[in-house]
């Protein structure tokens, strides 16, 4: 999956990469006169200083620990309602958008950590890791896997969560991006999402991204207004087709219930974007990826 990334990301990114994520549990804070900002976490407080408000805090008592991060969509005079958000590389303060990660080259299988999170209008913040691989021969970077998960609802209370991560290649990474927002496309004031203690947990092993013992056809590609999924060899196993975007939203997931040795799934695409897509063959046994390209 590919993904075209500013240039920025090339000269940022170094063939190593951390076993753990920088400062996860908050505890490391950069004092910047008046106001202080989570050491390794890029955020909005440089635009919002001037009026002396602030979308990134240090929150104490932590869970565990001394403290943990505090992310506010917060009214801003001339500039709206400023979204609580905070990224694990490096962030475009004046877009308001990710540009880049960190050196990372692991196959994790979730995304965990501590969490409390409320809105007040009706647009849900989310948290989302990205993994890539720069390609030299394409000159692009390729989306390796997400582990996305739009909030809902409200956690008043401490609660840990898990995103687990969704594999599209079978390559290891050499970045990573955690982007986290208090607020969705629309912020209201005063939305948050307050975090701590984040980790990576367990491995997927590459031989587990493509293990179905099946033939899979997708057909036609490129294609226009539908595709058509063609698997055999997969008697007895539980199926879902599933269509990713390139940045790793998955867009459709279907079931395919028949115990037939031979199985056809069609998918209809006439309102997608032209473009790059992968159709996803998730069965017991692992995952199998196909490229599409929708015209």
């Amino acid at each position: 999956m590919k993904k075209i990334i500013p240039a920025i990301f090339m000269a940022f990114l170094a063939l190593s990469s951390y076993a753990q994520i920088p400062n996860p549990g908050f505890e490391s804070w950069t004092d910047m006169g008046s106001y202080d900002v989570p050491d390794s976490w890029a955020n909005l407080n440089s635009i919002t200083n001037s009026m002396s408000i602030y979308t990134c805090e240090k929150g104490t008592p932590g869970s565990p620990g001394s403290s943990y991060m505090k992310l506010t969509s917060k009214t801003v005079t001339g500039l709206g309602v400023v979204p609580g958000i905070a990224v694990c590389g490096v962030l475009d303060v004046m877009s308001q958008a990710p540009i880049s990660g960190i050196p990372f080259a692991e196959r994790p299988a979730s995304f965990d950590g501590k969490w409390q999170h409320m809105i007040w209008g009706n647009s849900q913040g989310s948290i989302e890791v990205t993994l890539t691989k720069w390609n030299s021969m394409s000159m692009q970077r390729e989306v390796i896997g997400v582990a996305q998960q739009t909030l809902s609802g409200m956690a008043m209370s401490w609660a840990s969560f898990s995103i687990d991560f969704v594999y599209q290649s079978d390559a290891y990474p050499d970045s990573c991006m955690i982007v986290m927002n208090a607020s969705g496309s629309n912020p209201t004031n005063n939305d948050y999402l307050w975090v701590d203690n984040l980790s990576f947990a367990g491995a997927v092993a590459v031989e587990n991204v493509a293990t179905v013992n099946s033939t899979i056809n997708v057909f036609p590609n490129p294609a226009a207004d539908f595709v058509q999924v063609e698997m055999t060899g997969t008697n007895g196993q539980n199926l879902r087709i599933q269509l990713v975007q390139l940045d790793g939203k998955i867009i459709s997931d279907k079931r395919v219930n028949s115990l037939s040795d031979s199985r056809v799934c069609r998918i209809d695409i006439g309102d997608l974007a032209s473009g790059l897509y992968y159709v996803n063959i998730v069965s017991d046994s692992g995952i199998m990826s196909r490229k599409l390209i929708v015209e």
